[in-house]
């Protein structure tokens, strides 16, 4: 599986090829054979998470997805998050603030979707839209903008401390390739509805999210909770590299299967004679 570095604060958007594969040598049938075989364990991992939560484990799992439109979030959640028990999934799709979420702080509506214990969170999109969409369309001014990475850290800090493993992938793609999934859209009746006018208009401002993406992800990558780039042109490398992140991530949790409070064999014995 492949193994990625986390973001450090040298770190440069434009040194991650998006059609590369790092540190995994096989093509794509390598690549998709590799992510069917771990399903299972991810399955069985997941599972135990779950299941010591209904016994007092209060540990969980938050995946965020950050990426420019098409970069492929949705099959992440398909193919890699949609190997485990959907009861163990918690997932949301932030979209543009409501008038309710704009009266509160940025972090407000955030807070109300985290994952509870047991469970695997999954953002598509998150709160980093507010220092990335924010910056770039300037929807806040730079004071605030730099006031709310300090907050996110704080935030995330407060996560990871209260047992969240905090997962933070964005999906690298190149315009080209953006260019041509879009195309691919508009060319399949089946995917027309996917089409966004709207994303051919922040195609235009691609050199200025590249901007906001890396200052973002150099100013929020703690030794708590890391960035991870993750190329993505090639969709089937992209899944397996957020499959070994959560790996690694339950891996460390390491949840045991709990102790049921009662006696085993005295419960086989009521339930032969019943």
């Amino acid at each position: 599986m492949p193994e990625l570095s986390p973001v450090g604060p040298d770190f440069r958007l434009a040194d991650v090829d998006p059609q590369s594969t790092p540190s995994f040598p096989g093509k794509k049938k390598a690549g998709e054979k590799e992510l069917d075989k771990n399903a299972g364990e991810l399955s069985a991992l997941q599972e135990r998470l779950f299941a010591a939560s209904r016994f007092g484990d209060t540990r969980r799992v938050l995946l965020v997805l950050q990426a420019m439109d098409t970069a492929g979030k949705g099959g992440i959640v398909a193919h890699v998050v949609g190997a485990v028990d959907p009861q163990g999934v918690k997932l949301h799709a932030f979209k543009a603030p409501t008038d309710e979420e704009k009266a509160h702080d940025f972090l407000w509506r955030v807070r109300r979707e985290l994952p509870g214990p047991g469970m695997i969170g999954v953002f598509d999109r998150s709160h980093y839209e507010d220092v990335l969409i924010a910056r770039v369309r300037g929807f806040a001014t730079p004071e605030v903008i730099e006031q709310r990475y300090q907050d996110i850290v704080d935030f995330e800090r407060e996560l990871v401390e209260g047992g969240t493993s905090v997962i933070k992938v964005m999906l690298h793609i190149s315009p080209d390739e953006q260019k041509a999934r879009l195309q691919a859209r508009l060319d399949r009746p089946e995917k027309n509805w996917k089409y966004n006018p709207g994303d051919v208009d922040e195609r235009e401002l691609w050199p200025a999210y590249m901007e906001a993406y890396e200052l973002a992800l150099r100013r929020t990558s703690t030794r708590e909770a890391p960035w991870y780039v993750v190329p993505a042109n090639r969709k089937w490398y992209a899944r397996l590299a957020v499959q070994r992140l959560l790996f690694d991530a339950l891996r460390d949790i390491n949840p045991k299967w709990p102790t049921p409070p009662f006696d085993i064999a005295h419960e086989k014995s009521r339930l032969a004679a019943s």
